[in-house]
């Protein structure tokens, strides 16, 4: 989102005068860029596989933006079309609540400015969103549930494993929904108050991220200030987070809060969206010896598909990176984890996740492997850690 605060502060200032839903869209295409080439057919080997395999992604903020996820977009990197087209069944949305003014991957404070108040005041969101954290994540919310009442036979919001286990058999009887689980990218919308987890949970929150690009009330972030471990208030947090089976996300929390985290709870954790330090040295990354961890307290690795955590987004060394993240911390604790959508460049959108597949096979993956990684790996841990009912 670096460029992001430029673009915003112009578009706020014509989005009244009625050119904002023909600027929006040149916006978000300037952010959620698909940089790849047109890719061949896939092999009828492949094309056969990808379409009996169950596949879910761990990380997409597809409404963050103002497109309707309904239709089909020649930009941006997931819609409805696109998730049946790539065979998505399963994709946590998470909402992004606060964004810092030159945002990067080394240090950002709390303080800066806000790219997420002028997205919100562009695209017209309720006003009660422009100066409340929580009212953003209450929003996406119910942008999900709207979409699911326009089109209940092709997405359904996702509150418990009972949820996901009925979606998982209608669709092997020939249905098409796509299981919704919504997750906050970054818990400052608790806004320093543990009922706000409830208020949350309410509202169909299932997955918490403790921080995204800064500091917060909880405790440090990987691109933060301090490097701080969990305080005291995000101890109380996680541990009504783990209460309530909340599934807790550190994609973005600094090393000394994984540590804590897993010192406190017993619950597995995820790390939705990332790369490997082994084979992409980052900053976006923590070390291997940290995910080894994470994957040893029976938790999930969700591998990113951008630059900034892979090195390079080509679908070949993302396949490489799941070859290295299988080596490291076992195949069971290995999933995808897109960052569709989050102001990021790929190489390849939710309607073309078969040249994972192919790639997968030139690179010689078991058909075992494949389907775990692309999805039976998320299915399991999410029917095991959501709230029973």
């Amino acid at each position: 989102m670096k460029k992001l605060f430029a673009v915003l502060t112009t578009l706020a200032l014509v989005s009244f005068a009625g050119w904002k839903w023909l600027l929006l869209p040149a916006v978000e295409q300037s952010m959620n860029k698909r940089t790849g080439p047109e890719y061949p057919p896939l092999s009828a080997e492949a094309a056969a596989l990808h379409k009996s395999l169950l596949i879910g992604d761990l990380h997409a903020d597809s409404f963050l933006w103002a497109r309707d996820l309904e239709q089909e977009a020649d930009y941006g990197h997931l819609d409805l079309p696109r998730a049946r087209r790539g065979n998505l069944a399963m994709q946590i949305f998470t909402a992004v609540t606060k964004s810092p003014r030159g945002q990067n991957y080394d240090r950002n404070s709390g303080a800066a400015g806000d790219n997420i108040t002028l997205l919100a005041v562009a695209q017209a969101w309720p006003l009660r969103t422009w100066d409340s954290l929580l009212e953003r994540a209450l929003y996406h919310a119910e942008r999900v549930a709207e979409l699911q009442r326009a089109v209940p036979a092709q997405v359904q919001l996702v509150r418990s494993s009972a949820d996901l286990s009925r979606v998982l058999q209608a669709r092997e009887e020939g249905g098409r929904q796509l299981a919704a689980i919504l997750g906050i990218e970054g818990a400052h919308p608790l806004e320093g108050e543990t009922g706000n987890i409830g208020r949350l949970y309410d509202a169909g929150y299932r997955v918490m991220g403790l921080q995204h690009f800064f500091d917060n009330e909880l405790g440090g972030s990987l691109h933060g200030e301090s490097g701080a471990g969990l305080s005291e208030f995000g101890r109380v947090a996680v541990q009504e987070m783990a209460r309530r089976s909340i599934i807790i996300d550190v994609a973005h929390s600094s090393e000394q809060v994984v540590r804590d985290v897993l010192g406190l709870v017993e619950r597995p954790l995820i790390v939705s969206h990332t790369g490997l330090r082994g084979i992409c040295d980052s900053p976006r990354n923590i070390s291997d010896a940290l995910m080894q961890q994470i994957a040893a307290n029976g938790g999930l690795i969700g591998i990113g598909y951008w630059d900034g955590a892979v090195c390079d987004s080509s679908p070949q060394n993302i396949v490489k990176t799941l070859r290295y993240a299988i080596d490291l911390v076992g195949v069971e604790h290995v999933a995808l984890g897109s960052d569709y959508d989050g102001s990021v460049e790929v190489a390849f959108d939710a309607g073309e996740l078969g040249v994972l597949t192919e790639e997968m096979l030139r690179q010689g993956f078991s058909a075992v492997e494949i389907r775990r990684l692309m999805g039976e790996n998320m299915r399991d841990f999410l029917l095991a850690q959501l709230p029973q009912s």
